[in-house]
């Protein structure tokens, strides 16, 4: 995947440079904090562009790609990905996280009650982080059913 991972790198570094530049673009307020808005998104295409240099720079040899139950395994990931995408707004953020984060875990090797606990831990966990440390609005469960 030599020439591939060049062609990729090269078309990421391109997409970086543009997610920069349009980060120019977002309006700061008057009582914004001294880091501004700006800087998550400038962190964000700066890694995606250090990246995708080393891959241009130095891609891995030729590997095979994966065949048989691991495609499977990569479309249940997909598939549980894209759920939690929509499933997150009307269900709040406890519930997706917690089916999500076991299932992606019980695929890595887990012990099905092993990811059921580190999909419960997760989201909570995650939910406390995001909400109390850094004080995001998330809901925790859907609308009704608590806070």
């Amino acid at each position: 995947m030599i020439k591939g991972d060049r062609i990729f790198g090269a078309f990421m570094m391109v997409v970086a440079l543009g997610y920069i530049l349009n980060a120019r673009g977002i309006q700061t307020s008057f009582m914004s904090d001294p880091v501004g808005p700006r800087l998550f998104p400038y962190l964000v295409g700066g890694v995606v562009m250090i990246s995708a240099l080393v891959m241009v720079l130095r891609p891995d040899p030729d590997e095979e790609w994966p065949a048989g139950p691991m495609i499977g395994q990569l479309a249940l990931a997909l598939a549980v990905l894209a759920g939690y995408a929509y499933a997150i707004t009307p269900l709040g953020f406890l519930i997706p996280t917690a089916i999500a984060a076991g299932v992606l875990s019980w695929q890595i090797g887990g012990n099905p009650r092993r990811s059921v606990l580190a999909g419960l831990g997760l989201s909570i966990g995650l939910f406390l982080l995001f909400r109390v440390l850094l004080g995001l609005g998330l809901k925790a469960l859907p609308a009704g059913m608590g806070f």
